[in-house]
């Protein structure tokens, strides 16, 4: 298995803050997006992050080896919406999970 951190970034530092219904509604797609993909065991955990330089939100991806990390990022609902959101992906080559060997 291969593990990495996917980073949405919003269009706004302040992101929710402020958000519109058109923001909102992308949200809810976004949300149940992402809630599959934890459901499915494709995201190990996903959620916001509040940070003072900038809000975000990120996902662990769990995906076989070989995958890639960045068609599921395509795919979210926040980023098809063309509203100003982008994405990052970065690999976690050192992992540690509960129930499982540490991978080094």
């Amino acid at each position: 298995m291969a593990y990495f951190l996917y980073k949405l970034i919003p269009p706004r530092p302040a992101f929710p803050d402020g958000m519109s219904d058109a923001e909102s509604a992308i949200m809810q797609r976004h949300f149940a997006y992402w809630a599959a993909h934890v459901e499915s065991g494709t995201a190990v955990v996903f959620g916001p992050v509040v940070d003072p330089s900038g809000n975000y939100a990120i996902a662990v991806l769990e995906l076989e080896d070989g995958a890639d990390p960045s068609a599921l990022g395509v795919e979210d609902p926040a980023i098809t919406a063309n509203a100003g959101f982008r994405f990052e992906v970065h690999p976690m080559p050192q992992i540690t999970k509960a129930g499982a060997p540490s991978r080094r």
